[in-house]
């Protein structure tokens, strides 16, 4: 009798084990389809699944999808807990279960650029990858838009291609790019305007990078 308990005991683990195994396998592979059709004063008009274009405030939310921010045309959204920052036209494919893999695959432009939309204490920013920089950089309309006050952080020179500049290195809250958000990183803010920001190794090297083609593949490392 006491073999025959624990046959049953050990079918009912299995089994259970199964279950979960099944269940966990259904959470992966979950999926939210999102796009952002267009932009209007405070509202985005969002695609959610294929489904019908809607207009969703800021604050507000459809099928999972909730739009953080707004600014001109990039679209600051919350899927399944997961921050991604659109510009009307682009559509993104967000999986449940999967937060914890913290990567992100970017595609290089037709100039072989790899640019990437993002934030910066949780507003949008748009990025252009440069591994040469030693620091996230931002000029100053995109720091005073992002309500970072320079002067707090400590003053120095930097050199460019246009010689040498006013510089002040700051800790940026946050920076998030596709799934990954990295806290407390060293930024650098030039008094000078520039094109775009600049993803820069003090991001970068929290990575595990891996180039194939005209794609670039972003791991967190920790």
């Amino acid at each position: 009798m006491a073999t025959g308990f624990m046959e049953s005991m050990s079918r009912v683990t299995r089994y259970c084990m199964v279950l979960s195994l099944a269940c966990l396998s259904v959470a992966v592979v979950a999926q939210t389809n999102a796009s952002v059709a267009g932009v209007f004063p405070g509202t985005a008009l969002l695609v959610v699944n294929g489904g019908a274009p809607k207009a969703v405030p800021v604050g507000a939310a459809l099928d999972g999808v909730k739009v953080l921010a707004i600014d001109g045309e990039v679209v600051m959204l919350d899927i399944d807990g997961q921050k991604r920052t659109l510009r009307v036209g682009q559509n993104v494919v967000s999986q449940k279960g999967s937060d914890d893999r913290q990567e992100t695959t970017l595609v290089a432009d037709s100039r072989g650029h790899f640019v990437a939309n993002g934030s910066v204490n949780g507003r949008p920013v748009r990025f252009i990858v440069d591994t040469g920089a030693t620091m996230v950089s931002l000029g100053a309309s995109d720091a005073a838009r992002l309500g970072i006050d320079p002067r707090k952080g400590q003053q120095g020179t930097s050199q460019t291609a246009n010689g040498q500049v006013r510089v002040w290195k700051v800790k940026l809250d946050s920076v998030q790019v596709g799934n990954i958000t990295v806290h407390g990183v060293d930024g650098l803010i030039h008094e000078s305007e520039m094109p775009i920001a600049l993803l820069g190794m003090s991001f970068l090297s929290r990575m595990e990078i891996r180039n194939e083609g005209s794609s670039m593949q972003l791991k967190r490392k920790y």
